[in-house]
């Protein structure tokens, strides 16, 4: 076949470093997520869907590109939004990403379900901590969580 074709949706999330709740602000999320659906778009060729997230953590649906490796577009968004963040204010001099992230497959039949899902994170995370989701992602997913190394 002449043509290489993909559409691989992925429900990509992470959290600040402790999670820190730099992001009470909610015009900063507006920001933050617009600049990141343009390095997603831009930088690593992976647009983003939806963004949306709380204080502490986000979730990012993206259309991966069938260019750039996973691990790729993660490293390059975190970068490229820590750099900008630093700059915006000085209370966010200190900002970091956790190290590790979930990034999770997305059918296209469940597709509508999972953008409802992010988007209603601010009333999701009135009962559930980040934690108690991450954990619920993990098993929901299959994906064996050490929590040794999950939490930092």
């Amino acid at each position: 076949m002449p043509q290489s074709l993909a559409k691989v949706t992925l429900h990509l999330v992470f959290s600040t470093k402790n999670r820190v709740p730099f992001f009470r602000d909610p015009e900063l999320r507006r920001q933050l997520f617009a600049y990141m659906s343009t390095i997603l778009r831009e930088k690593v060729d992976s647009p983003a869907l939806l963004i949306n997230g709380v204080e502490d953590h986000l979730h990012a649906l993206i259309s991966l590109s069938r260019k750039v490796a996973i691990m790729e577009v993660v490293q390059k968004t975190k970068t490229e939004t820590t750099k900008w963040l630093k700059k915006q204010a000085p209370e966010l001099r200190e900002f970091a990403w956790q190290a590790g992230y979930g990034v999770f497959s997305v059918s296209e039949s469940n597709l509508t379900e999972v953008i409802r899902y992010v988007e209603n994170q601010e009333r999701h995370h009135r009962v559930m901590t980040f934690q108690e989701e991450y954990r619920k992602l993990c098993d929901r997913h299959g994906v064996e969580l050490d929590e040794r190394y999950a939490w930092e």
